[in-house]
Formats: structure tokens, C-alpha cells, sequence
């Protein structure tokens, strides 16, 4: 009997049970963690110990090392890891088959975001894409970029929204938008009235900045080396929604994309005035698991981020990799 056949075989006869099975299993060992595996699928450590234990049990064999930190696999284990991973790819495929031959845009699109890209943007498009097909839900879930990646490749989330994308060999990058520097001062600062600022305008300023583990702090570093500017850094952050609020509090003023800053500019708790620096721009992308065909509904939701009708694109066919 084929390897197909014997999938197909076990799909049948098993459904969602051995989906369940192989996901749990394909976390814990991708993650070598059983902790891990068991936060992914919303279970106890406990839950997923107790049912890595059945799966041996009832193959009469050892799939995980527990001699090594972190979990190795053992031979056994990397052979049902590998059919856990067939059995998922082709439960995905079917679905999206499945979702094409029903002509309707419906089904859930997972979407996992760094949070400026989320609470910036995502209300809007949560609205927008619930007036455009009301038969598809929408999930997100707001993260650290290492945990969207985390997300994506794991297959928790379908589409991922992060700035400064890495290219990785299990991940394809589509190219989003470039989003343009602002400076973000307190209401009433002097420098506020302006139409727009020159780097040297912000020499001796108070700034509020990333910590240095951050893609963006390097960048702003940079630019600021650049231009021959020395700025007072008075508090650092990891996120750009902690640095809103130190300036809007009148602790010194940032450099910060654009979008991110828009409304709380339109609504008063602080200023926002273009930065005149051509090409420093923050570059944001979309990305999904490489070879990974989208169900109908997340298909919908990047043809809404990208600007195009869903009629114009294929449904299940795969995404270019936009390097």
C-alpha cells in the first residue's frame, strides 16, 4: 500500500482524532518541549505528558529522548513526527479544496501581529473584512515578533504582520508596506508647530528609546550617527506602545513610525510631525509557512491587506516567495 494511501487511509478512519494526535505530537517535538507543545494547543503540561504517554503505549515504543535537554527524538520518534507532519499538510490542503469547491469565502484566518501593527491597524481591518464576508471569523493574537514566527511555523496562525522581516528557508515574506519615520513629541512642545523636522532639530533633545535588542532601536541609532545628532536617552522601551505614553506623559520626545502614532495624534495625547529623512522608512511584511495553501478566508484577509479582489488571485494557489 502507498504512503498516500495509507494517509488517506488514516484520515478516513480516524479524522479528528489522529489530528489532534499529530498536532500535539508535531509541537512538543518541533518545539522539543512539552511544555510548549502543550501552550500551543490550549492543554495542561500535565494533559500532554499524559498523552505523549498514550502514544507510546499503544505503539509499544519510546518516541521522546527525555535523556537530553532540551527533548530529543527517538528514531520511532522522528518517523511518527514525520507522518505527523504529512497527515497536518494534507488535512490543510483538503480544507482549502474543500473551501473552493463550496464558493463562498468562510473558515477562520488565524492572524498573529507584533502589537503596533495590531492595535494600529487591526481594528480597522477586523471592521472592514467582517462587512466583506460575513460567513469568516477572523482570530488574532498580538505577539513578540519571535513569537509570530514562532506561530507561523508552527502552524498556530496562518498570516503573520512584522516589521524588518527575516528571510528564513521554512517561512515565505510578501512585502507589506513601507511605513515613514514621524517624531512623536508631547502636546505643546515647541518643536510641535512644525510642519515637518530635520534631523539636526532633534539634537540635545530628551529621547525616549527601544531597547537595544531591538531591529528599530539600531536603525534610529543609525540615523542619528548618520546625521551627526546626540540625543539625551532618558528611558528605554521594548515596545512602541510603552514609548507613547513616556511621551505622552512629557518625558522626552521619539522617532517612530508614522501609522503607529496616527491616532493617538488625531486624538490628542500627542504630536505627530513628519521626520524629512527620505528612505528611512520601517519596512513591514506579511508572512506564512512556506508551501502552506490558504483556506479561502485568510486568502480573502491578505487580498484585503494587499489591496486586491479575492476573485483575482487563486484561492489554494501557492504564494510567490516575495524575496
Amino acid at each position: 500500500m502507498s504512503r498516500d494511501l495509507i494517509i488517506k487511509w488514516a484520515y478516513d478512519i480516524l479524522g479528528e482524532v489522529i489530528l489532534d494526535d499529530c498536532k500535539i505530537f508535531r509541537d512538543v517535538a518541533q518545539f522539543r518541549s512539552v511544555s510548549k507543545g502543550a501552550a500551543l494547543n490550549g492543554i495542561s503540561q500535565s494533559a500532554a505528558s499524559q498523552h505523549i504517554q498514550e502514544l507510546e503505549d499503544r505503539f509499544g515504543i519510546e518516541l521522546l529522548d527525555r535523556s537530553t535537554r532540551p527533548l530529543g527524538l527517538t528514531p520511532a520518534g522522528r518517523l511518527y513526527f514525520d507522518l505527523c507532519r504529512e497527515v497536518l499538510r494534507r488535512a490543510e490542503e483538503f480544507s482549502a479544496a474543500l473551501d473552493e469547491l463550496k464558493h463562498e469565502i468562510g473558515g477562520i484566518a488565524r492572524i498573529a501581529s507584533i502589537y503596533s501593527i495590531g492595535l494600529s491597524e487591526m481594528p480597522r481591518l477586523r471592521e472592514e473584512f467582517a462587512s466583506l464576508y460575513p460567513k469568516a471569523t477572523l482570530q488574532t493574537e498580538f505577539l513578540r515578533p519571535d513569537r509570530v514566527y514562532d506561530a507561523v511555523t508552527s502552524d498556530t496562525a496562518d498570516l503573520g504582520l512584522i516589521s524588518y522581516p527575516e528571510h528564513r528557508r521554512d517561512v515565505t515574506v510578501i512585502p507589506w508596506r513601507d511605513e515613514s519615520m514621524a517624531v512623536a513629541l508631547p502636546s505643546g512642545h515647541h518643536l510641535a508647530a512644525q510642519r515637518a523636522l530635520a534631523a539636526e532639530d532633534l539634537d540635545g533633545q530628551d529621547f525616549i528609546a527601544f531597547d537595544e535588542e531591538v531591529i528599530i532601536r539600531r536603525e534610529v541609532d543609525r540615523f542619528l550617527r548618520e546625521h551627526g545628532v546626540n540625543v539625551n536617552r532618558v528611558m528605554q522601551f521594548d515596545n512602541i506602545q510603552s514609548i507613547k505614553e513616556a511621551v505622552g506623559s512629557g518625558h522626552g520626545i521619539s522617532i517612530l513610525p508614522e501609522p503607529s502614532i496616527a491616532s493617538d495624534a488625531e486624538q490628542g495625547r500627542l504630536s505627530s510631525v513628519p521626520l524629512d529623512a527620505a528612505g528611512f522608512v520601517r519596512p513591514v511584511a506579511v508572512i506564512h509557512r512556506r508551501r502552506k495553501k490558504l483556506n479561502r478566508a485568510t486568502q480573502a484577509f491578505l487580498d484585503l491587506l494587499l489591496g486586491a479582489r479575492t476573485s483575482d488571485i487563486p484561492v489554494v494557489a501557492e504564494l510567490a516567495d516575495h524575496r
